[in-house]
């Protein structure tokens, strides 16, 4: 049996996820190891920044799909209130396209939940400890990238998007309609109808029913 420090000595872990049953693994995973524990939960970004205030987590494991917004919008509200918070995404999206805006928007790793439970928790003391985190397949790929100084790269289309049209494509493949979109991230109908255009443009679609095609395949390929 593991030996078990005061809560004081171990850090302390919210999970942000909208579902239960994920944070009630993650919780058992980490609550299991001696130094860390889990001081909160949320499954929505304002619940997040209430435990947040009230328990001033040393690490927000955020998932990048919840209910009524996105990880990646909290990640950088987060950062916005507290420079300093150290923040790891666990997420079943593609890691080769979310990873650098992870990091662009001030989380400090990506770790699949499709990855064994101890590269979980592998990732959470390499964040705790200040070190970025990501498989060792993406860290090969930005280093190459480097590598190649300021040669051009090949990028998917869906890559070439923004992050919030990145989002309203996403909720677009979910089924969402422009009202639903716009009442959720908060923007106008004529605000998401120009997110729209310009993703059919970036991804050479040319009608709604092409774009509605192209994100459910893409959503459904990203298995979430």
């Amino acid at each position: 049996m593991k030996r078990r420090e005061s809560t004081e000595a171990r850090a302390s872990i919210l999970i942000v996820d909208d579902h239960p049953v994920v944070r009630n693994g993650l919780r058992m995973l980490i609550d299991d190891e001696p130094d860390l524990f889990v001081c909160g939960e949320a499954g929505d970004s304002d619940e997040a920044i209430r435990v947040l205030d009230a328990k001033k987590p040393d690490l927000v494991i955020v998932d990048l799909s919840l209910k009524g917004s996105s990880g990646l919008e909290l990640i950088k509200r987060i950062k916005s209130r507290n420079s300093e918070s150290k923040m790891l995404v666990s997420s079943m999206f593609d890691e080769s396209l979310y990873a650098e805006r992870v990091l662009n928007a001030g989380a400090l790793g990506y770790v699949s939940k499709q990855e064994a439970m101890e590269k979980v928790i592998e990732a959470i003391r390499c964040v705790l400890s200040g070190r970025v985190y990501l498989s060792a397949a993406m860290s090969d790929r930005m280093l190459h990238r480097l590598a190649r100084d300021h040669q051009a790269t090949e990028r998917s289309a869906v890559e070439t998007l923004s992050d919030r049209e990145l989002e309203v494509f996403e909720m677009i493949g979910r089924g969402r309609a422009t009202g639903e979109i716009a009442g959720q991230l908060h923007l106008s109908v004529k605000t998401v109808e120009t997110h729209r255009e310009k993703i059919k443009a970036k991804l050479g679609l040319k009608t709604a029913a092409e774009l509605y095609q192209h994100a459910v395949r893409w959503v459904l390929e990203q298995g979430n």
